[in-house]
């Protein structure tokens, strides 16, 4: 059985974020973003059409892009798709601002190597800040350093779009490209509908603050809160061994990837929630796609009644030779 006092006791950052040195491009994304989000209390920027495409690119970009296709797709190959499915979904999560896919997949699959222990990139354990946004400021040299990043994602590195996205595409400039093409073409539109530059002017900047600016800034806190929240705060359907926690309310708000301590016993599984009522709107999603023959090898373990000790469970053993993300 797992020792209580090692899943609640405090632990020290990551050693390889001493000495504290700040990510600036990533801090200043951070914190601009929140400034901007708050642009959403202007009144002449709101619209009914915009909270539409909040609630919409949410799911979109959230459970779509990072749920399903930068966590259970990418990094736990929980199932199988199509490579054009795989490569947009990856895409989609390059629009929550949340790191190049073979990185996230790098920093997640580290995550659960060292769950809640000192190597772990965000942990709750150091301080409730730092699992939720605060090591995002800083650099953390266990996966800066090429050769050790690419000892967790080979295999996604092995796909030769994600390989050219890692060398030449920064996620960067995807997000702001689709956050151009929004309020573009909600400036067109709002044009088209309302006759003249300056009614077009406000419905695109209403859906680019709503749609894409407090869009982004939501699915970030959610994403985080299940690095924080789902670390503190719950219930244990399974003994992993750490402070993972299901957490209703993340469970709810995140379409599924809240219940956390179900998805630390089984990783690979497909499904998050576990009872009947642990709503999973991603796993109600690969269904569909599983349905219309689009996703296969979904992976099912069987679900175990009550609290048990779990084994261990292991990333895909085929990891291809090493790739080089450099020229």
């Amino acid at each position: 059985m797992s020792n209580p006092d090692r899943i609640t006791s405090p632990i020290q950052r990551p050693a390889d974020t001493n000495p504290l040195k700040v990510l600036w491009p990533y801090a200043v994304s951070l914190v601009l973003l929140h400034v901007l989000a708050l642009l959403a209390l202007v009144p002449w920027l709101f619209s009914w059409t915009g909270v539409v495409i909040c609630v919409l690119g949410f799911y979109v970009f959230g459970t779509l892009g990072i749920n399903l296709g930068y966590h259970r797709l990418l990094t736990h190959r929980s199932l199988v798709v199509p490579n054009w499915l795989e490569r947009t979904l990856a895409t989609l999560g390059m629009c929550c601002l949340q790191d190049s896919p073979a990185r996230w997949v790098a920093i997640h699959r580290i995550h659960h190597q060292h769950s809640d222990e000192q190597p772990d990139p965000h942990s709750p354990l150091v301080n409730f800040l730092w699992g939720h946004m605060g090591w995002l400021f800083f650099v953390n040299r266990q996966y800066e350093s090429t050769t050790k990043f690419e000892r967790y994602c080979r295999d996604v590195l092995r796909d030769r779009y994600f390989l050219w996205c890692e060398r030449n595409l920064n996620f960067f400039w995807v997000y702001s490209l689709h956050a151009l093409l929004v309020f573009l073409v909600g400036g067109a539109i709002g044009w088209f509908l309302m006759g003249n530059a300056s009614a077009g002017l406000q419905f695109g900047a209403s859906l680019l603050v709503w749609g894409v600016i407090l869009r982004t800034v939501l699915v970030w806190h959610i994403t985080w809160s299940v690095n924080s929240l789902s670390h503190v705060l719950g219930y244990q359907n399974y003994d992993t061994g750490d402070s993972s926690r299901n957490n209703i309310f993340v469970g709810f708000v995140s379409n599924g990837e809240g219940w956390h301590n179900n998805h630390h016993a089984h990783q690979r599984c497909a499904a998050h929630g576990h009872r009947w009522w642990e709503f999973d709107v991603t796993y109600t999603t690969i269904r569909f796609l599983e349905l219309v023959g689009l996703a296969t090898n979904v992976v099912r373990y069987p679900l175990d009644k009550g609290k048990q000790q779990i084994p261990p469970q292991e990333e895909p053993s085929s990891a291809p030779p090493p790739v080089s993300v450099t020229q």
